[in-house]
């Protein structure tokens, strides 16, 4: 049995007073429609969040008193049988050279939390590309979280952290442009959701500047790109980067 229009609402309305960990909770990952209107779950929770975006630029920014560069990240995969499927993916890019799309991973797993008790998760990837900062919220190729869920937890992180002690962290300039977008893979279900109807999802990605950006694999190698047309397919992916 699935949830009404009101019934959505109404947990959304019990869980407004505290957005930064709003990302996390159960609603965002819905999947399905309404039983009376026939709605996307997740096009009524980005129509919300459309009309209270205010509530989303009030999230409390987090300085980090250590910094934020985690010296022991050095990309090495001491247990391949590991269930961290995404960190093992964030360390392989970490340690290719460069990542056409994105430019230099710098760092995967930054800490984002002051105290033990700041209820706030780590940025999965950092890239850099001499002039953009990429938060980048990674999404295993089987991940069942929603797209909605990988925007607003990537513009949580944004806003949570200390832009200025973050560059000074990495040795970047000042003037360095930091951004946040979901990495999801191509065919994944969040792709998927990209490929329907879902047109207040895109515009809250459209308000929030949280564009996603696809991730394919090739013989070991990731190669990132951007969704200009938000319709694209895995054959043409391949043949326009791999020549095949």
């Amino acid at each position: 049995m699935g949830y009404t229009r009101k019934e959505i609402i109404d947990k959304i309305e019990k869980s407004k007073e505290n957005m930064q960990v709003f990302y996390k909770l159960d609603f965002i990952n819905y999947r399905g429609k309404t039983s009376d209107t026939n709605e996307y779950y997740t096009e009524i929770v980005s129509e919300w969040l459309l009309q209270n975006i205010d509530l989303l630029n009030k999230i409390p920014t987090i300085t980090r008193e250590k910094g934020y560069l985690t010296k022991t990240h050095d990309g090495i995969i001491k247990n391949p049988d590991s269930n961290r499927d995404e960190e093992i993916i964030a360390m392989k890019m970490l340690r290719q050279s460069e990542i056409s799309g994105l430019g230099k991973i710098i760092d995967y797993q930054t800490p984002l939390k002051n105290k033990s008790k700041d209820p706030i998760g780590k940025i999965d990837l950092l890239s850099y590309d001499g002039k953009t900062l990429r938060i980048l919220e990674l999404k295993k190729p089987d991940s069942n979280e929603t797209m909605l869920r990988c925007v607003i937890e990537g513009y949580t992180y944004r806003k949570t952290v200390d832009k200025e002690k973050l560059l000074d962290s990495f040795k970047l300039p000042p003037n360095t442009i930091v951004k946040a977008h979901p990495l999801v893979f191509v065919g994944g279900t969040q792709y998927d959701e990209m490929l329907e109807d879902r047109a207040k999802l895109k515009k809250l990605i459209k308000v929030l500047d949280c564009k996603p950006l696809y991730i394919t694999e090739k013989n070991q190698k990731y190669i990132v790109t951007e969704n200009k047309n938000e319709q694209f397919r895995i054959k043409d992916i391949i043949k326009g980067y791999f020549k095949i």
